[in-house]
């Protein structure tokens, strides 16, 4: 019962702290059936705290508006979310599951400044408060909810993000990519990962004989990716292409790439890093840098939304 749990209050004027970090706000410890759960309990602004350096990286003045785009983005998606855990007694999970929460121990002054300059803005759509995706690296194009097999969502449709005819707004280490395999690996990989990546068809293949790009999405994602083996085809779909060539614990960067044979390899080449729905951090970076404030770089990658302020019963 309730009884079986326990509340952590800081001192005044400090923190707790847990496993060596430090956290704003209290802890709750519950213990289930002999699992603890410790469940960090604070004020949504504060939480933010925790999340946007961890989500964007720690950024300097020139991309403050940047910092500002992503505690929008942060503060939609934790309030969008609320309740949403409830079986497991919290809002959102302190990991990349949700949103990478890190208590008080990677905060920086200039993010804590952004959260408090949108302090309770948040994105709707309609009137309700929207999902707010974000990913790493575009490559020039974000992509719709489509990639996940999921009904169109009129804000998070494919949206142009080039700077200019030659370059995206995303630079970095992730804007392309390439990797190279033997049909061997392949066939191992693709035989380990088949269920992983939900492919459709016989798994008891020996040999690949091609593969190819059947259709692709809006922003050139790849739509539905056709195997041929030994044993007839099988087709993947979507974003779960990058789960069939994952390695270890590595999935591909990105769905968005093209595969040729070459001689006896096969050779794919990519672009972007994450599924590519919603706003592009690296491209929000840049944005920031020419000038952008966080509003507009919002409405690139948001369209059609509105900034509101929440009505907050903290």
């Amino acid at each position: 019962g309730i009884s079986d749990s326990v509340w952590i209050f800081p001192a005044k004027d400090s923190r707790v702290s847990v496993g060596g970090k430090e956290y704003r706000g209290k802890i709750l410890i519950v213990n289930s059936s002999g699992k603890l759960s410790v469940i960090n309990v604070l004020p949504v602004e504060d939480y933010l705290k925790g999340v946007v350096p961890h989500e964007i990286g720690k950024l300097d003045s020139s991309m403050f508006e940047a910092l500002k785009v992503q505690a929008v983005a942060a503060r939609t998606y934790a309030y969008r979310h609320y309740n949403s855990r409830i079986a497991q007694g919290f809002d959102v999970y302190a990991t990349v599951q949700d949103q990478v929460y890190n208590g008080s121990s990677g905060e920086s002054p200039l993010t804590n400044a952004a959260i408090d300059s949108t302090k309770n803005l948040v994105l709707t759509y309609n009137g309700s408060l929207v999902e707010a995706y974000y990913h790493s690296t575009c490559g020039g194009y974000t992509e719709g909810v489509e990639t996940w097999g999921l009904s169109p969502v009129p804000y998070l449709q494919s949206q142009n993000d080039m700077k200019n005819a030659d370059s995206a707004w995303c630079t970095g280490p992730h804007s392309s990519w390439k990797k190279v395999y033997s049909e061997k690996e392949l066939v191992a990989m693709f035989k380990r990962n088949f269920k992983e990546a939900r492919a459709e068809g016989k798994a008891n293949f020996g040999g690949i004989q091609q593969i190819e790009v059947k259709s692709r999405l809006p922003g050139g994602r790849v739509a539905e990716l056709e195997v041929l083996t030994d044993k007839g085809i099988f087709t993947v779909r979507g974003d779960r292409t990058r789960w069939l060539f994952k390695e270890g614990s590595k999935i591909l960067p990105s769905s968005k790439f093209k595969v040729e044979k070459n001689g006896k390899v096969w050779i794919l080449d990519g672009s972007g890093f994450g599924h590519g729905i919603g706003m592009c951090q690296m491209g929000t970076r840049e944005r920031a840098k020419a000038g952008q404030t966080f509003d507009t770089i919002l409405k690139a990658y948001y369209p059609g939304t509105v900034l509101e302020c929440i009505q907050n019963e903290e």
